[in-house]
């Protein structure tokens, strides 16, 4: 290991923890050196950027914070029956947040839904962020599901352990919590579809960017919570039944596996589909027109690459590159194992275009000119090649070195965390970079971002120690074959 950068991560990460009655309960987004500017909701534990701090904190052995921050987090879940009984710190917040009314412009919030956010205040008091203080009031879908998984983690890290004291699922409002989760995405719908319907800025692309409907990153969330909970979930307690879990398993991801995959010889087939097809013979079901091929999709992948696509709907599929749900494709296991390796193959071949000087880009390619007017809203914080629109993101290290370990591609993820290395600790860890070829910090971007120094953290943990995959991971486990 850099034995300088590595320590400085983790005193760094030790300095972002944020405490409840003094007891740690998860980290801030960002910690900033100097005099603090306005700090936005930066100063909050976001669900899912505490994900990678959790997983930190796991493979150094270190499970109380974990813990804490899942007691603290299913506490604070939107629950009308308002459950009381509850052991640790979940019935003392529970305690303090009982009876409090969740209102969005006047709507109240679905039962279940995690919040976004949360901050501890100076004295004490609990703020949560369910999405009344997101741009266009959006409520969260991947916290949930994130929430779900990190629970998993936990569990696991407990039993590798040999504590199985603490583990804390089998509790009576750990299970509840994860049926709310279930409830939600499992319930009546208008969708013909096993994929899951989200609106616009509803997970980690929190802006307008034409993410809405099944974008792949959701699904992969979906996936992945979805095979973490029937592991977890006690059959003689539970309303939701495994077996109907196990039923929109499999068809997600077959249908994933089917239908989101891109390689050459479907782009072929695309180019030679029939459209206004009718009945469920047909094969273009989505009626997709040959045309709206971008040019730049045929050479960007040769005869060995392929992936999953961003998006798919009637006549339309959003033919970017989205790295985060392409490598938690990888990690749970929707993807096969033949498209895992096409993927990081493209990964390899597409080299400057995804990594450059900081991995990695979040999507690919940019949209530019009418496109990021059109699509974006003119967002000046999503201009082509910044923030969500082609920004290269850091912590999306740990995210492609467990790709990277699953498939067997390790040097991927070394010269990935060599590269990023040459940056981090003298840009004093960004949240992410601008340029084509990720060279700039964000113009936006704060410093000292905690999931930034996580994710590093947790790439070099895996390179260190493989066996910390299975906490992610799902080699050989029961469940839907890979």
């Amino acid at each position: 290991m850099n034995s300088r950068i590595v320590e400085e991560a983790q005193a760094r990460l030790k300095q972002s923890v944020m405490t409840y009655q003094q007891q740690p309960v998860g980290t801030v987004a960002a910690k900033e050196e100097g005099p603090q500017e306005e700090q936005l909701n930066y100063g909050h534990c976001f669900v899912r950027d505490f994900v990678p701090s959790g997983l930190a904190f796991l493979m150094q052995g270190e499970r109380e914070i974990v813990r804490n921050f899942l007691e603290f987090t299913l506490a604070l879940q939107s629950d009308r029956a308002g459950l009381k009984r509850g052991q640790g710190l979940f019935g003392e917040v529970r305690q303090t947040w009982e009876g409090k009314e969740l209102l969005i412009d006047g709507i109240r919030l679905g039962e279940g839904l995690m919040p976004a956010s949360f901050e501890v205040t100076s004295n004490q008091e609990i703020e949560p962020d369910f999405g009344q203080r997101a741009i266009g009031r959006v409520t969260p879908v991947d916290s949930g599901l994130w929430w779900i998984i990190l629970l998993r983690a936990y569990e696991k890290a407990c039993k590798i352990a040999n504590r199985p004291e603490e583990c804390i699922a089998h509790r009576i409002e750990f299970q509840r919590g994860i049926q709310l989760i279930l409830d939600i995405c499992l319930s009546k719908r208008f969708d013909m579809t096993p994929t899951m319907l989200v609106p616009e800025a509803a997970f980690m692309i929190d802006r307008r960017m034409g993410v809405y409907g099944h974008p792949l990153e959701i699904q992969a969330l979906f996936h992945h919570a979805l095979r973490s909970a029937r592991y977890e979930l006690l059959t003689n307690e539970s309303y939701i039944e495994k077996r109907e879990v196990d039923s929109r398993l499999y068809l997600l991801t077959q249908y994933i596996r089917e239908r989101y995959w891109l390689d050459p010889k479907r782009v072929r087939a695309i180019y030679r589909y029939q459209t206004e097809e009718f009945g469920e013979t047909a094969l273009n079901k989505f009626n997709i027109y040959e045309n709206s091929v971008p040019e730049w999709v045929l050479p960007w992948v040769d005869r060995k690459g392929g992936y999953l696509v961003g998006n798919l709907g009637v006549g339309w599929i959003d033919f970017r590159f989205f790295s985060q749900g392409n490598l938690l494709s990888i990690i749970s296991g929707l993807a096969t194992p033949d498209q895992s390796q096409s993927i990081m193959h493209l990964i390899d071949l597409q080299w400057s275009k995804l990594m450059g000087h900081m991995p990695m880009k979040l999507c690919y390619p940019a949209l530019e000119e009418r496109d990021w007017e059109s699509i974006t809203g003119c967002d000046p914080k999503n201009v082509p090649w910044s923030y969500h629109n082609g920004g290269s993101w850091p912590v999306m290290l740990w995210s492609l070195t467990a790709a990277a370990l699953k498939t067997k591609k390790i040097d991927i993820a070394e010269r990935a965390i060599q590269l990023a290395e040459n940056y981090l600790l003298d840009d004093e860890w960004p949240e992410y970079y601008d340029g084509k070829d990720g060279d700039v910090i964000g113009r936006e971007a704060r410093l000292y971002q905690t999931w930034t120094i996580a994710g590093y953290l947790v790439a070099k943990y895996l390179i260190q120690d493989r066996d910390h995959l299975s906490l992610i991971s799902f080699d050989g486990e029961p469940g839907v074959s890979e």
